[in-house]
């Protein structure tokens, strides 16, 4: 009897020692996981109780201001509201839908919609004007948060739109310059951090936290707000007058690239970028609405590519002095066409110019004597020099979307295509290469980036950032140069582009005239390019008359429209 006494108690001792074993186990497990989630976890979870009692709303930073050359405000920022509600914090719903239907103009079935959605928060409107919002701060319904906000402002409205772009509904950039130099205008947001109970209500008398919002910087860029204010009375003018498809305008400084001015008009009211203008306005609620609105929002002088016509007679003329394989004295014979294999190729004067120089062949703008120069020239020289003179890529403007140059591959330029090519037709490149390329042509033959930007500057006007440009890639020679600026000055002053005369200055320019495709449209592109001093230039005009009605040729209608303009800036810029 004993023995079994003994062997229970031993027994028992061993079950005891067991489950003390397993107590012990438990209990070290359970120390080492508190020293884990103490020690090595302890910043995660100190976080997740803090994002279970704290609720954050951001606070809008402001956008960057975008200036004018001069330090003119171009977009700006105007203080605004977002109202939004905390549906758990609500104590008065009704009266809160019944004060938000007043104060905000909105239907009753999507406030109530809104206020009544459980989430954490629940925005009713934003870009709500102050006072409105101060109106609704001062009802003081628990639930109702009313917070800082910016919205962006153009003062000029529909001034140079195409260029500058605009922002969507949380201020970020979305087309032109708004959307190239976001990362420098945007800012940073801050935060508003409220304490609150186990069921989201926010504690009473809990202060709030705040993290202060880092304000965008701005953005210096090469327009001038005169200048593009000119350009832009002049487009319209002609674009009524002519009875215009568009007019495009661009002033440049040929000796570094910055855009003084760019205009595609008809322009659009940047303040108001969803509705459409006179041109499209109806397409307005269609299901082709959004097409129209980015054909408004596009801009021509990058996005499109055309036939650049006469004025590209400017490149094979840099050519041929380059390769010197014609003088300006060299004669030539134009009966009013030519031949090239069985193609006849007429000249503008149908009844011909009869014997002329090359200089006299520039200025009549004479398709027989720049056929012979480009054949003289030859496909693989021609297309070699369109290379070098940066004419088969993108010119890299600081703006989105600009287009490439639609050209013939080198094995497919055969005699009549480079008879075609010789004065400016069968390919096509964009306004902003003709642009900086005949710049390039000009300024001595440095290559130079069209930009709009120029330098990123802080609050106190500190420059944060300056924008450099390659200028190193010399595309043709000083003498090259300068006998083209000196055939250019005599265009305008004794040849085809005498429209654009001033008496007591000497600007040089090429007239052109283009047609588009399909030729049986019978539609067609007038241009004129120009530049001022003709001995050293500091500023060219590009203008561009897209389809006009009645008279189309470049020297009869937009050698006069570059007049005006240079008119009005020629005195402006030598002040």
């Amino acid at each position: 009897m004993g023995f079994f006494v003994e062997r229970s108690r031993t027994f028992h001792r061993k079950k005891i020692l067991v489950f003390a074993s397993l107590v012990f186990l438990a209990a070290l497990v359970l120390v080492g996981r508190l020293i884990y989630i103490m020690v090595f976890r302890g910043e995660y979870y100190i976080k997740m109780a803090t994002d279970l009692e704290q609720r954050e709303r951001d606070i809008k930073a402001a956008r960057g201001e975008i200036l004018d050359r001069n330090g003119v405000v171009l977009a700006s920022n105007a203080s605004v509201c977002t109202i939004s509600v905390i549906h758990n914090q609500i104590e008065k719903p009704e009266e809160v839908i019944a004060m938000l239907v007043k104060e905000l103009g909105l239907s009753e079935e999507s406030v109530r919609k809104r206020v009544q959605k459980v989430s954490s928060i629940e925005r009713i409107k934003s870009n709500v004007d102050k006072e409105t919002g101060d109106r609704i701060l001062a009802y003081g319904y628990a639930g109702v948060k009313v917070d800082e906000d910016y919205k962006r402002v153009y003062p000029y409205d529909s001034l140079a739109s195409k260029v500058l772009g605009f922002t969507g509904g949380d201020n970020q950039g979305i087309v032109g310059l708004e959307v190239k130099y976001d990362e420098y205008l945007m800012g940073k947001n801050g935060k508003i951090l409220t304490y609150t109970d186990a069921r989201g209500v926010e504690v009473y008398n809990a202060p709030e936290a705040r993290i202060e919002p880092e304000n965008g910087n701005s953005l210096v860029t090469s327009l001038d707000y005169n200048i593009q204010s000119y350009c832009t009375q002049a487009a319209q003018k002609a674009y009524i007058k002519k009875e215009a498809d568009g007019v495009e305008i661009i002033v440049m400084n040929p000796q570094n690239g910055e855009i003084m001015a760019m205009v595609d008009y008809p322009e659009y009211d940047l303040n108001q970028p969803f509705v459409l203008t006179e041109q499209y306005e109806e397409y307005a609620g269609t299901g082709e609405e959004n097409e129209y609105l980015n054909k408004m929002w596009r801009n021509w002088c990058i996005s499109d590519t055309y036939e650049p016509g006469s004025i590209f007679k400017i490149v094979t003329t840099s050519i041929a002095l380059e390769e010197d394989l014609v003088s300006v004295d060299d004669r030539f014979y134009c009966p009013g066409y030519i031949y090239v294999e069985d193609r006849k190729i007429r000249c503008h004067k149908t009844t011909g110019h009869g014997s002329e120089s090359f200089k006299e062949g520039i200025q009549n703008s004479c398709n027989p004597v720049f056929i012979d120069v480009g054949l003289r020239i030859g496909a693989s020289t021609y297309f070699d020099y369109m290379g070098k003179f940066g004419l088969l890529k993108r010119t890299g403007i600081d703006l989105p979307g600009e287009a490439a140059t639609i050209m013939h591959s080198k094995d497919a330029i055969g005699p009549v295509e480079l008879a075609t090519m010789s004065f400016g037709q069968s390919f096509q490149v964009t306004p902003v290469q003709i642009a900086a390329t005949t710049a390039s042509l000009i300024n001595g033959g440095v290559r130079v980036t069209p930009h709009v930007g120029c330098k990123i500057i802080d609050a106190a006007g500190n420059t944060v950032e300056e924008f450099a440009y390659d200028s190193s890639n010399i595309i043709c020679s000083e003498e090259t140069s300068e006998t083209l600026r000196m055939l250019l000055e005599s265009v305008v002053s004794e040849g085809g582009g005498k429209n654009a005369y001033i008496e007591g200055y000497e600007i040089g320019g090429k007239t052109a005239t283009s047609q588009t495709l399909p030729r049986s449209a019978n539609k067609y592109i007038s241009s004129f390019l120009g530049f001022y001093p003709a001995d050293e230039p500091k500023v060219l005009v590009l203008v561009i008359i897209r389809n006009p009605t009645g008279i189309y040729y470049g020297g009869t209608i937009a050698a006069p429209v570059a007049k005006e303009i240079f008119e009005n800036i020629i005195p402006y810029l030598d002040k």
